[in-house]
């Protein structure tokens, strides 16, 4: 793949070339050459959902009802994928906590998430250290590895497959121990 035509993302396909196997969309397949990137080189793509830009998207987000509009997005950006040439088999699905939601959306979704499963394809929740977590328990960045680990717990126990994390070791524990329960 060229990077001449992904401008933003001229480095992308030279990641690709050297091993990267997942590509990591915060934009959601929406940028000019993204999807057929995914198309052409069989990566791995992970769509996220996100409400407005970085520089303003926690700037008063506002849903009628987020799990709703959240799964069309999501739905959407699938089937446009898939229409261009991505497999089902290469997209995982990402809510995108904290981009773009309050703390009462994010969550509704950690809530709800088990209502994504039915798009069929992984969903990968990333809430390690957020935003969220600081609102909760006051705590700076830092020292928000307990509430990443909660809201990391809740997700799997609702319906994520897989958790975007800081704490490796530690998410890890989390993982097999909900898991373990779940499988009992």
């Amino acid at each position: 793949a060229s990077g001449t035509r992904l401008a933003p993302y001229a480095g992308l396909p030279t990641l690709l070339d050297a091993g990267a196997t997942i590509i990591n969309d915060i934009w959601g397949l929406r940028q000019p050459g993204m999807v057929e990137l995914a198309a052409e080189t069989g990566a791995a793509v992970c769509i996220m959902h996100m409400q407005g830009v970085p520089r303003d998207m926690q700037h008063q987000p506002h849903y009628e009802d987020v799990i709703t509009e959240v799964y069309a997005f999501l739905a959407e950006r699938m089937e446009t994928a898939i229409a261009a040439g991505v497999a089902e088999s290469q997209i995982i699905l990402d809510p995108g906590f904290g981009f773009g939601k309050s703390v009462e959306h994010n969550l509704e979704l950690v809530r709800r998430l088990a209502e994504f499963r039915s798009l069929g394809r992984p969903i990968l929740l990333g809430v390690s250290r957020k935003r969220t977590i600081g609102e909760i328990t006051g705590k700076p960045v830092a020292e928000r590895v307990m509430g990443t680990a909660a809201l990391c717990a809740l997700g799997l126990a609702n319906g994520a497959n897989l958790i975007r994390v800081h704490d490796v070791p530690e998410m890890v524990d989390i993982a097999r121990t909900v898991d373990a329960t779940l499988k009992s």
